[in-house]
């Protein structure tokens, strides 16, 4: 099969298609015949090997553990282990792949059956495979570890990219009332996508401007922890994930502090693998709350450029990246 090969850490330029061998599943996995696929932040960062402690955890220290990038999957189920039971050849499906570490950026890659669910009929694969570990993130963050209530103001640093902009649908669906920080280009599909307001972060220091907000979640964060906690409700909450590592330690280290003291708290987001939320989010795609923001499509052998672009600019959605 043709893959995506990274046999070292770079610019996209690192990257090759290749001829690789086929994976064949085990008995509780299922054989992805991969239709479409997308970026994500993690994809980049292992490519890069950037920040440089990746070479001491999910990287090799010289090379690429993991030479095939990208765990968003979606396509047909080609063959299925002796013991899988929900799924059987020819199933649409999509997901987030982590068991293998994803290896989606290939014309096959494995997933364990707790890692994908039936596709929703309305949506192509190339819309499917732009949801996976973006919504799971911004579902996460907003309400399990922002405990978002209906009526609550939310303000969404970064509100345009992948998170982002499932952040901002996400969070009008479980009723909050959502101000998202982006771009000026990226202004007015944030309005389209359900934000009540919008600010251009360029023009506006949202933590400056006397507003305050209950639930904060900051995608791209670069200010300092103070801004943010300055700009919350006695009560609020900020849940960073991503941005600037100083800003994640920052709130690591404030996290641990404030514990027990009542009042603003501070929580930082490591995705969880849940079946149960991507099936949640299938609901949501197929009751129209939430609808996938491409912003580009790339074909498998073009896949550097794919990656030239998500580095290029504040990318509106999700780059994606067929097969």
């Amino acid at each position: 099969m043709k893959a995506i090969v990274c046999d070292r850490y770079g610019s996209p330029s690192v990257l090759v298609l290749r001829d690789v061998d086929k994976p064949a599943p085990a008995e509780d996995e299922v054989l992805i015949r991969v239709r479409a696929s997308s970026i994500n932040s993690r994809d980049d960062r292992m490519m890069r090997a950037n920040p440089f402690f990746i070479r001491f955890r999910a990287g090799g220290f010289f090379r690429p553990r993991t030479r095939i990038l990208g765990a968003d999957a979606a396509g047909t189920v080609a063959e299925i282990g002796a013991s899988v039971k929900s799924f059987k050849v020819g199933d649409e499906v999509f997901g987030y792949l982590k068991r293998h570490r994803g290896r989606c950026f290939a014309e096959y890659a494995l997933a364990g059956e707790e890692e994908i669910v039936l596709k929703p009929a309305k949506l192509s694969f190339e819309q499917a495979a732009a949801v996976p570990l973006a919504a799971l993130t911004a579902l996460q963050a907003l309400r399990d570890k922002g405990k978002l209530r209906p009526g609550e103001k939310v303000l969404i640093q970064g509100a345009s990219g992948g998170v982002g902009s499932f952040a901002v649908q996400i969070a009008k669906a479980l009723g909050g009332e959502v101000t998202a920080a982006c771009s000026e280009r990226n202004m007015e599909a944030a309005l389209c996508l359900g934000a009540r307001r919008a600010i251009d972060y360029r023009k506006t220091d949202f933590s400056r401007e006397g507003r305050t907000y209950d639930l904060i979640l900051a995608v791209n964060g670069y200010h300092h922890i103070d801004d943010y906690l300055r700009a919350l409700e006695p009560d609020g909450r900020l849940v960073v994930s991503g941005g600037a590592i100083r800003l994640v330690i920052q709130a690591a280290s404030r996290k641990k502090a404030m514990q027990g003291s009542g009042g603003k708290r501070i929580e930082t987001l490591s995705l969880e693998q849940s079946k149960e939320d991507l099936l949640f989010m299938k609901g949501l795609l197929e009751e129209g709350k939430v609808l996938p923001l491409i912003d580009a499509s790339f074909t498998l052998e073009r896949a550097a450029d794919a990656f030239w672009l998500y580095e290029k600019d504040h990318a509106r959605g999700k780059i994606v990246i067929t097969m």
